[in-house]
């Protein structure tokens, strides 16, 4: 039987960060509500660490392809962007 890749290996990056970030929202919502038990919360806390870990490797990973893309040769020296006012 042949093994198939995880989920997230055919997931878009971009994809998977927003459906990782709209699932941390919903769990602080339900946790703001107050009407979870103290074991839901705890599970609601640990599954947000990961989604919350997750989506910031997500924006490393996408920070360090924006520097690649400005300067192959010595992404470290890239300027960060500066918002135009």
């Amino acid at each position: 039987m042949a093994k198939t890749a995880p989920a997230s290996a055919k997931t878009p990056p971009a994809v998977d960060f927003e459906h990782s970030l709209d699932e941390l929202e919903q769990l602080v919502a339900k946790m703001e509500g107050g009407e979870l038990s103290l074991d839901e919360s705890l599970a609601s806390f640990e599954r947000g660490i990961g989604l919350f870990r997750h989506c910031q490797q997500s924006l490393q990973q996408a920070e360090l392809r924006v520097r690649l893309l400005l300067d192959p040769d010595a992404p470290e020296s890239a300027e960060p962007f500066e918002p135009e006012l």
